[in-house]
């Protein structure tokens, strides 16, 4: 790879791990709105009370302050699939640049709908799935331009099972599920119920697959890292978890919301995405590393044909 080609992919890279970063800032501003109750303090879309920039005061300022983080998320991410779709030789990478804008129109239109039309527990919940779709996406982008990604490698064998690649992709699809019914419980589609039964499973699995991943490739230091950060992030997750409960059953006789209430229920919805993230990046580590479980046997299979067709010395 040239010098230039070399410079522009590092270029990619970091402005891909930008975006990603500034979105876990869009979540948290997000989460402000919920949980200072903000998410009807502006009545229009896309203006706020008709202006560009309304009175910054109350909720308000948090809603405004979203819409103006969103509106920077977009541009980025703009930018992002542009400069993918010019310099990125695979396929699969420009359509999930394209993808990442997609969602980010998506997020935006759900945004409108929200103010517009109504129906906030529904929409709202919605708007959060999306939100945690996206952002998963921007993880994948910042992992697909990373200097790892483009080197060759040899792959490796999985004789376990389940074979390591469903298993981490399985803990990923729970924990986005979980997430799912977070966000549900948050915004007032349902109970909590469903979300603490939930946190039983996710346990299982992210216990599950980080054994496996130890046990079966614990020497490779990008699966080490990942299953590092996933453990932290998920043991970060439970302790905010019981707090949040803790401040959410506190603040249910307060006029307005607590600060407990606020900083503890923003921190525990931002570090569930970062759970989310980095079983992602687990994930794809897993399918980056290891053969896919038929063409390992076919190749063993190979491997014992040509044993037996060799001379016996």
């Amino acid at each position: 790879m040239s010098d230039a080609r070399t410079q522009n992919s590092t270029a990619v890279h970091r402005f891909a791990i930008l975006t990603s970063g500034v979105t876990v800032v869009l979540l948290m501003a997000g989460a402000l709105v919920t949980s200072n109750d903000a998410a009807d303090s502006v009545p229009d879309w896309p203006l706020a009370y008709g202006k560009i920039i309304p009175p910054l005061v109350g909720g308000i300022r948090y809603e405004f302050a979203h819409r103006v983080v969103a509106g920077a998320v977009a541009v980025l991410t703009l930018i992002l699939a542009v400069w993918l779709a010019r310099t990125e030789n695979r396929r699969s990478v420009r359509r999930l640049g394209w993808t990442a804008l997609a969602l980010v129109v998506v997020q935006a239109l759900l945004g409108a709908l929200r103010v517009l039309f109504g129906h906030p527990p529904i929409v709202a919940t919605i708007h959060a799935t999306v939100a945690q779709i996206f952002f998963i996406t921007t993880v994948a982008l910042a992992f697909y331009t990373s200097p790892w990604s483009r080197t060759e490698i040899r792959p490796l064998d999985d004789a376990g099972s389940p074979p390591m690649r469903y298993l981490a992709l399985w803990t990923t699809l729970v924990i986005f599920i979980q997430l799912i019914l977070g966000a549900g419980f948050r915004h007032g589609a349902f109970g909590i119920l469903p979300h603490l039964l939930g946190v039983a499973v996710v346990t299982f699995f992210v216990f599950w697959t980080a054994r496996a991943a130890k046990e079966r490739l614990g020497t490779v230091p990008q699966v080490r890292r990942a299953t590092i950060l996933l453990h932290a992030t998920f043991g970060t997750q439970i302790l905010l978890g019981i707090a949040a409960y803790w401040a959410v059953a506190k603040a249910i006789q307060e006029v307005q919301p607590t600060m407990s209430y606020v900083v503890l229920t923003v921190a525990h919805v931002l570090v569930g995405a970062l759970v989310l993230a980095s079983s992602v990046l687990l994930t794809l580590c897993c399918f980056r590393l290891i053969r896919p479980h038929a063409a390992a046997t076919t190749a063993a299979s190979r491997a014992i044909q040509s044993q037996s067709h060799s001379p016996v010395p």
